[in-house]
């Protein structure tokens, strides 16, 4: 069973953005929203750029873990990354918002 950190760590080791994508994907199967977010936050000071896939998949992982607002925080990071903003991500947004009655914020 990995933890929080030691899952970042792997991540670390491998050092790239489809090492953190694998990991962040693997995260929705596993209801494991926290790690997801905590993943993409520990792209950044490893010099590693998160790509839409990044946050498409965090957002589904928090979309799927009934999230929204942490969902939100990330198209919001995603949008100030300039990172591409298409079909799944604007899907998975309005999906969970809809599970938890925040359909007026998306």
């Amino acid at each position: 069973v990995h933890t929080k950190s030691s899952t970042v760590d792997a991540c670390r080791d491998g050092s790239g953005t489809i090492t953190f994508n694998a990991a962040i994907s693997a995260c929705e199967s596993g209801g494991q929203w926290e790690v997801a977010s905590q993943l993409v936050n520990a792209m950044a000071p490893d010099k590693v750029e998160p790509s839409t896939i990044t946050f498409n998949a965090a957002i589904s992982t928090c979309e799927k873990c009934g999230e929204w607002e942490k969902a939100l925080q990330l198209l919001k990071s995603m949008m100030w990354d300039k990172s591409e903003l298409g079909t799944i991500t604007f899907n998975a947004m309005i999906s969970a918002c809809e599970k938890v009655s925040g359909w007026e914020r998306s």
